[in-house]
């Protein structure tokens, strides 16, 4: 998915805005990984037959980064 798709398709509500926002300060996530979780919550709200990404699909895939990122060895900011 390209920069325009994700604009188009990967449109975020208020709440959703606000909890990216809180793992972005907390995680000390990149802009890279702010395009990856988007693309999983679109594929996460697409497999539960829903038309938008809600907080509940945004949060299951920053937990899937959370995960891969506690593997790979890394820290998490508290």
């Amino acid at each position: 998915m390209e920069q325009k798709q994700l604009r188009e398709f990967c449109e975020l509500s208020e709440d959703c805005e606000a909890l990216m926002k809180m793992a972005f300060e907390r995680m000390g996530l990149t802009a890279r990984s702010y395009d990856r979780i988007l693309r999983v919550a679109r594929t996460i709200a697409d497999l539960d037959g829903a038309e938008s990404i809600s907080p509940n699909h945004l949060a299951e895939a920053i937990q899937y980064r959370t995960y891969a990122f506690r593997e790979l060895g890394g820290e998490i900011q508290e």
